[in-house]
């Protein structure tokens, strides 16, 4: 699929791995802190006109409200610069970056989409083809001319069957892949998720695994494009894609099968997302922090998962439960469904539609000796605040009763 994408795209009737192709470009993302760079060289360096505004798209989505007064001077040149360009514009509050250019209807089905942000593959979740680039090609191709260069990736296709056990969720058996093909396993690849397990799953539970393909070292992933995807988008504000681009089924030129019957819910351990262990053998270990958010995170599934295990129970003493909603959308059908007063009633803190602590812009900057559990993409020390705190990665049923208990805990063992 990534190989018909890219011919269409770059005017060949077709393309082969290792071919170095110039391609139109869908869809340029930005946040607000990659978008006040990328501007910067475009202003200073390059010059002259954005060739596309409308392809365009900038996120403020690490900044919810600026804590410092150089924070807001950024923000604001970034306002400035995109009024003047003409480009898509989605303000504080909107929301996680990619949560809410899918929810504009800004993503479609075989479009090509860069984004400054490393976790862009996730994308490829409607069928597109995503990747992430630096902020000076942003700046010296796509914005001056809306066009890209990519060297065609050999297709790796991951098979995935069985049906886990209760109590496993998708972001579960997408941890525990990266522990099975290990970080920077599949270098350069465009890696497609596939297999009756991936087939049943929903759009959003989809989403959890072409994100990890970054920590897999591939440059792109994607799931094709089905009945699934389709309905999806048919509910964007975009309405239902004109087609959908699918394989021929004979470009991969690997393919790995996994079986997750056995597999059970997961924790990603400091320093990186590769350190997996099974719940039960990390299970007491004390956090101070919790929270449901990021690029993983803050979907509704989420928080319909964090309100059935908070049922009848209220969160630890000890620890601050912070709940992101990933776009506006998502928080308006949790307020629809009763999850915010149930889970505001159980001790938990509703914060604004954003990508949450990640990198702690905002919020969840952590002390020494502190620790976090969180359905965030990332654990690296120093974060989240500082080195010598500890960010832990898990399931939102995971995450949910370890802020119940204040350590580490199994959500199998509250039921």
């Amino acid at each position: 699929m990534v190989e018909k994408i890219l011919a269409r795209a770059s005017g060949r009737r077709s393309v082969q791995p290792g071919d170095v192709v110039v391609a139109e470009v869908d869809l340029l993302i930005m946040h607000d802190l990659s978008g006040y760079l990328t501007s910067r060289v475009f202003d200073e360096q390059v010059g002259g006109e954005v060739r596309h505004p409308e392809r365009v798209a900038m996120v403020f989505d690490h900044h919810f409200s600026p804590p410092t007064e150089d924070a807001a001077a950024m923000l604001e040149a970034n306002r400035a610069w995109a009024r003047r360009t003409g480009v898509h514009l989605l303000d504080c509050g909107n929301g996680n970056i990619h949560h809410a250019v899918v929810q504009r209807g800004l993503v479609r089905p075989g479009a090509i989409v860069v984004g400054s942000d490393s976790h862009t593959p996730v994308h490829g979740t409607l069928g597109a083809l995503a990747v992430a680039l630096g902020n000076d090609s942003h700046a010296g191709t796509v914005l001056p001319y809306g066009k890209a260069w990519f060297r065609v990736p050999e297709t790796v296709r991951v098979e995935l069957v069985g049906t886990p056990p209760p109590g496993t969720t998708a972001r579960d058996v997408a941890l525990w892949l990266v522990g099975r093909i290990g970080e920077g396993g599949l270098i350069y690849a465009a890696v497609e998720f596939a297999g009756p397990y991936v087939k049943e799953l929903g759009f959003w539970d989809r989403w959890l695994f072409p994100l990890l393909c970054v920590d897999l070292g591939a440059k792109c992933s994607f799931v094709e494009p089905d009945e699934v995807t389709e309905a999806f988008v048919a509910g964007l504000p975009a309405g239902a894609p004109d087609r959908l681009e699918r394989g021929d089924g004979g470009e991969a030129s690997t393919v790995l099968r996994f079986d997750v019957g056995e597999v059970a819910p997961q924790v990603a351990c400091p320093p990186t997302v590769g350190n997996l262990a099974d719940v039960p053998a990390v299970a007491g270990r004390p956090v101070q922090w919790a929270e449901l958010g990021g690029h993983a995170g803050g979907r509704l599934e989420d928080f319909r998962a964090a309100a059935a295990v908070l049922r009848g129970r209220r969160v630890h003493a000890g620890v601050r439960f912070n709940l992101v909603p990933s776009s506006r959308e998502v928080f308006t059908q949790a307020l629809q469904e009763g999850l915010v007063l149930a889970l505001h009633e159980a001790g938990a803190t509703w914060f604004p539609p954003s990508t949450g602590s990640n990198q702690a812009y905002n919020m969840g900057a952590m002390a020494p000796g502190e620790s976090m559990i969180s359905t965030h993409a990332r654990n690296f020390p120093g974060r989240n605040g500082s080195p010598d705190a500890s960010m832990y990665l898990a399931a939102a049923p995971t995450v949910a009763a370890s802020a119940v208990t204040g350590t580490i805990t199994d959500a199998r063992e509250l039921r």
